[in-house]
């Protein structure tokens, strides 16, 4: 018997807008009911005409729970009225009207049968998770319903949505809210001290609330590794009269289902979940919610090519989704293990996994589909444009997409198997080299986190765990859900021997992972194709080989941690990239050396896998590395000689002066910007940074100057001075301003200050003592010889008594000797 739930109100609009209108947006909270009733409700519409209903769901338990639930809702299994597809489990019959699938297989539905002709309505369920293919899964059934099935109508589903934005992505679809109903849930904050370990307050928190309160208690935790060391400890610790039900993606689907069901024994349920069990699932009898307030996500770093596992602070969406699992049938209490103050600073919303993602598998579904501009497809978020470059550049190593980013045949081939690209291409190349049976079992060994619990990184030994060798540090449920998989695709790939060799794991990595094949650079460390370093601990075993191909490693910083790795000989290397091995000349600045370095390298990838000297470099070449070394070097590795450096200073003086007049920049920044112009001509024959010494600067900067402006310059910015006592004396053009610094006694008799610049710059004159030192600074010697001369006499007659120190300076005779001759 279907139930009166609270989206039955809304029920009616909704066959209104769905009857007028292709597409429709509906909005619910939780426990409002949609995931059930919506397509029962539907069924039998005029507009569907006999024809299907197919509705997503996120994940697969998700999947297999909401047919259930329909099914019996009619009083039948599922598999008839109502079925369900997810990976490795179907339950469909030709009496099936509606098939809850996951988001993915309804991309690979849409590329195989665009026209969905025997489909009426796609429901987009829970679409506020924003799961990569639930986002290309919609822009596709768009341009379907768009150009080859006018009478293919659309509903997007949600909790928490921004109903608007995606209206308007759907050609301004109405939006139908559904009010929901909602126990009130009290919310208590208990953060953990800062020097407690999470699991041991999550603990802790579940005897609190057991003792405090009655019904079944839902415990969100990060990640599996979590919710086994809780469910570790509290099999030591027990609540009383409670059984323990963990909830996470790598179960099977019994252990999912037996979470889900409500117990029939009376016993409190204590289910320790991930994000999984946020939205989507029933679970029966929950009253309290423990949230750790963390979740796990995948994040892909364009830069390095890696994805990560991050865990983060969750959204406040998710936060309150949670908190909504307590108020489903009854009021309840949500503990968040965090402080009430941190709530204000969550973000609103989880990302879209189309700004975080590993972007490979999208850019080969856009290119199979045949839209070489992602832009035009009706994404809710457009992809980022490094990611998605990034990808194609993979997609096309792996020959699955040409120059031009259409897919190839051998793309097509990977895209239909149903694994990740680099997965796909693994597997498909090693059948051609009777290596198929190996290959399934070392993709599905790389879609688990881990099969066997161990610090060593070699995957050889996973394989050997795989074929059923004893090992103490198996995750048996890990190596089960393997060899599941690749029985599968083992099957797929077609008869051939069954045989699995472990001593393939390097040839096969490197199938799938090209730009990680690694060269051994130093004890334990190795360099990558992509030319970042990667780091292995020195007891691995792995740590003396000379290459590597490496399958998962962390993408901090400039040298990364290798996790899963195995040795790959150079001539498997060779045999397998035969095609992207060629010699390359690389003409560069060693900055280690400080001299030109020019080789020859063998590489593939960009992966060295041999050099030796390159003969005759181009004297071009050799320019460019050697401009380059002295730009990383800075404009003082070159010789600045008095000379030189009094040039530059009065090229700077005149720039300042006459602004207009073109005189050449001379500063640090424009230097090193126009080394080619100024300097590049007196470099030849030079390789390295001793060479340079060679350099005559002052030729070197003058060349920037024709003859007029030589003349003009020695005019107006002259080197030196002729002073009175007949010395020359050079001019100080410094950063600052021109200073003649010259011993007081040489300049008896002069009156006006000296002048630069056709006269518009009188000098800062430094009048030195006869020990060279400053005795006054003055731009007006007039004035000093009337007003401070005298007091200046003074001191340096008591201290330099040997001089001559005329009463009268206008008139004495200068000198630079002690005494003025006949004195």
């Amino acid at each position: 018997m279907i139930p009166e739930l609270p989206i039955s109100v809304a029920l009616p609009e909704l066959r209104a807008a769905l009857a007028a209108r292709p597409s429709v947006v509906l909005e619910a909270p939780p426990g409002a009911g949609k995931t059930t009733l919506v397509p029962l409700a539907l069924l039998e519409e005029p507009w569907l005409a006999g024809r299907k209903i197919l509705m997503l769901e996120p994940r697969r338990v998700a999947a297999r729970a909401a047919a259930t639930r329909m099914a019996s809702l009619i009083g039948e299994q599922a598999g008839q009225t109502v079925g369900y597809r997810v990976r490795q489990d179907s339950r469909v019959s030709r009496d099936t009207r509606i098939i809850v699938l996951t988001e993915a297989l309804l991309t690979r539905r849409l590329q195989e049968d665009p026209e969905l002709a025997d489909v009426g309505l796609v429901i987009f369920d829970e679409f506020h998770e924003r799961s990569l293919n639930a986002d290309l899964g919609l822009a596709l059934a768009l341009e379907v319903q768009e150009a080859l099935n006018p009478n293919l109508k659309l509903l997007v589903m949600s909790a928490t949505l921004d109903g608007a934005r995606i209206a308007r992505l759907m050609s301004d679809a109405p939006v139908v809210r559904s009010e929901g109903r909602m126990f009130p849930v009290e919310t208590l904050y208990t953060p953990p001290r800062t020097d407690r370990r999470l699991e041991l307050h999550v603990v802790s928190t579940i005897h609190m609330a057991s003792a405090n309160h009655a019904g079944g208690m839902l415990v969100f935790l990060p990640g599996e590794g979590e919710i086994r060391t809780v469910e570790r400890l509290l099999r030591e610790d027990p609540v009383p009269q409670s059984a323990l039900s963990p909830l996470y993606g790598n179960l099977s689907p019994a252990e999912q289902d037996s979470a889900i069901r409500p117990r029939s024994d009376g016993l409190r349920k204590i289910v320790l979940a991930t994000a999984i069990a946020e939205t989507s699932l029933t679970i029966e009898d929950i009253r309290i919610v423990v949230d750790a307030g963390l979740q796990r996500l995948a994040r892909y770093n364009p830069s390095t090519g890696m994805t990560q596992l991050v865990t983060q602070r969750l959204s406040l969406a998710s936060a309150d989704q949670r908190r909504g699992r307590a108020g489903r049938v009854a009021p309840g209490i949500c503990y968040r293990l965090w402080p009430e103050e941190e709530t204000r600073a969550l973000a609103a919303f989880t990302p879209p996994e189309i700004l975080t993602s590993d972007l490979a598998p999208l850019a080969l579904e856009i290119a199979a589909w045949g839209e070489p501009d992602s832009s035009r497809l009706r994404l809710l978020d457009q992809p980022p444009k490094g990611t998605l470059a990034e990808a194609r550049g993979l997609l096309q190593d792996l020959d699955l997409l040409d120059a031009e980013n259409r897919i190839t045949p051998h793309g097509r081939d990977c895209l239909s198997f149903g694994a990740h690209p680099r997965l796909a291409h693994m597997m498909l190349r090693a059948r051609n080299l009777g290596m198929g049976a190996t290959a399934a079992a070392l993709a599905a060994i790389l879609s688990e986190r881990d099969v066997i619990r161990t610090r060593d990184t070699d995957l050889r030994l996973r394989l050997e765990a795989f074929t059923g060798k004893a090992d103490a540090q198996a995750d048996r449920g890990a190596l089960a859900r393997a060899r599941e998989q690749a029985r599968i695709w083992t099957s797929s790939l077609g008869p051939e021997s069954r045989e699995i060799k472990p001593a393939l794991a390097g040839r096969l990595t490197a199938l799938a992972y090209p730009e990680r094949i690694a060269r051994r650079r130093g004890p334990a460390s190795f360099r990558m194709a992509t030319g970042r370093g990667a780091l292995l601990s020195d007891a691995d075993p792995l740590a003396n080989e000379t290459f590597l191909a490496i399958a998962a490693l962390d993408g901090a910083g400039a040298n990364a941690r290798v996790y899963q790795a195995a040795p790959v000989a150079l001539a498997d290397i060779e045999d397998l990239f035969s095609g992207h091995i060629g010699w390359t000349s690389r003409v560069g600045w060693n900055e280690r050396d400080r001299a030109v370095v020019a080789m020859e390298e063998r590489t593939v990838h960009n992966l060295v896998l041999a050099e030796r000297p390159l003969r005759n470099p181009a004297s071009g070449d050799v320019l460019a590395a050697l401009l380059q070394g002295i730009r990383a070097m800075g404009i003082g590795c070159l010789p600045w000689t008095p000379e030189a450096q009094t040039l530059r200073d009065r090229l700077r003086f005149m720039r300042r002066v006459e602004p207009d007049a073109g005189w050449p920049d001379v500063s640090d920044a424009s230097l090193l910007q126009t080394l080619e112009t100024w300097l590049g001509g007196y470099l030849h024959g030079m390789t390295r940074a001793n060479d340079l010494q060679r350099l005559d600067l002052e030729e070197a900067l003058q060349s920037q100057l024709d003859w007029d402006r030589r003349k003009r310059l020695d005019a107006l910015a002259p080197k030196a001075l002729e002073v009175p006592s007949g010395s020359t004396i050079r001019i100080d053009y410094g950063p600052d301003e021109p200073v003649l610094a010259v011993r007081l006694q040489e300049m008896f008799g002069l009156a006006d200050t000296p002048t630069i610049a056709g006269g518009r710059i009188p000098l800062l004159m430094h009048l030195l003592s006869p020990a060279r030192r400053p005795v006054q600074v003055t731009r007006d010697l007039r004035s000093f010889w009337k007003n401070a001369y005298p007091e200046v006499r003074k001191d340096l007659k008591g201290r330099y008594p040997k001089h001559h120190w005329p009463d009268d300076p206008w008139t004495a005779t200068p000198t630079a000797r002690i005494k003025p001759r006949g004195s």
